[in-house]
């Protein structure tokens, strides 16, 4: 099959902006959604005539995960098929290929945001609202977030970092290369991080990289991921800290092209995995992965996968938060079951904000159904 058909193929397999695959995303959701409540009233009766190997609250949790996950867990398989097809058959063109001199950073602030040109980092450093004292967090976001409009997870980490002060907080804005088809979108994520580590290089001209932190989530993971990379390639030097946000799941398979985030992009890399098998990956990539509530697809409070892959950024933002620093600690454990057992003994660590850079291997730990989603001890 040549480039030219294959894409047209991708397209009609994956979504548009507002859907995951080419049928109604959101009415399958909903059916999940329904199936899931029902499941879960039907698997709460059963645990009760059940010994008293699992509680009732366990067995509650596996039939909704069971209904919910699974079969969103078997679409982005096939999504991930699709995918190795085209990077193994150089079907990767994208119809919005990157143009470096239309990428902005966006300086956001309590009296207005300023865009300035990634290729001028000079009038980002120079800008009487730029505190050069202050150290920088870098945020990418996924796809389909577009800064012009009403985010969420731009909104909520900004306010989370304008509330804890002393940081510049700074929006790569990228919606023109991922706010189109999913695989296109993916597609672009090597092309945008090797632009934004160009940006960069330019950047510790006139900022220390040791004041400068990268945010990513979804797709915008694998797109510090890749600045991080690349960065390492013209600068000879690394990124501090890295944090991945639910990493995007579709598309990104370990050995193929787009691989995507991973431990070795900066000093440090850590990971929260939200919505894993489904929009978001599910293998530890970072120096230090955390599992909110497991390795679940569905988390708490939530049934569709949109909730729970914005749970990710949701939790982190929660920790940036004066006096929220060690509202999520994690133990490095093998599984939830094991941590509910007590069959991880080791010593927590704070998820989010406040990580160790010294933190490594797989954490676990138990979060609210909603917010405050902090169990304070």
């Amino acid at each position: 099959m040549t480039k030219l058909r294959m894409v047209p193929v991708l397209a009609l397999l994956v979504c548009s902006s507002s859907h995951l695959l080419a049928f109604d995303f959101a009415d399958f959701t909903k059916t999940t959604s329904d199936i899931a409540k029902v499941a879960g009233r039907t698997v709460k009766g059963v645990a009760e005539k059940v010994p008293e190997i699992f509680t009732p609250e366990q067995l509650l949790e596996f039939g909704k995960q069971s209904i919910a996950g699974v079969p969103l867990e078997a679409l982005a398989a096939v999504i991930n098929n699709i995918c190795s097809i085209a990077v193994a058959t150089n079907a990767t063109e994208s119809d919005n290929s990157v143009n470096i001199s239309a990428l902005n950073y966006v300086l956001m602030t309590d009296s207005e945001n300023v865009t300035v040109p990634l290729l001028e980092s000079d009038a980002l450093w120079s800008y009487p609202l730029f505190n050069e004292s202050d150290d920088t967090v870098i945020l990418v976001t996924g796809w389909t977030s577009n800064i012009n409009g009403s985010n969420r997870a731009i909104d909520t980490l900004f306010n989370a970092y304008q509330a804890r002060g002393g940081y510049n907080f700074v929006v790569i804005d990228t919606s023109d290369f991922v706010d189109t088809l999913y695989t296109w979108s993916a597609f672009n994520t090597n092309e945008l991080g090797e632009a934004l580590a160009v940006g960069l290089k330019q950047l510790i001209n006139f900022v220390s990289v040791e004041k400068i932190h990268l945010i990513g989530h979804s797709l915008g993971a694998h797109i510090v991921g890749r600045a991080g990379r690349h960065f390492q390639t013209l600068t000879n030097s690394s990124i501090p800290r890295i944090t991945g946000l639910d990493p995007a799941n579709p598309c990104f398979n370990e050995g193929e092209a787009l691989s995507g985030i991973c431990r070795g992009d900066a000093d440090f890399v850590d990971i929260i995995h939200s919505n894993a098998k489904v929009l978001g990956k599910r293998d530890p990539i970072g120096d230090v992965d955390f599992y909110p509530n497991g390795v679940v697809s569905v988390q708490p409070g939530c049934l569709d996968p949109s909730c729970s892959h914005a749970r990710a950024w949701e939790l982190y933002a929660e920790t940036v938060h004066p006096g929220n620093e060690n509202n999520m600690l994690a133990v490095k454990c093998n599984s939830i079951l094991s941590l509910d057992t007590g069959a991880c003994p080791g010593n927590s660590i704070p998820m989010g904000f406040a990580c160790p850079r010294t933190a490594k291997g797989n954490y676990f730990l138990k979060t609210n159904s909603k917010f405050p989603f902090g169990i304070k001890l």
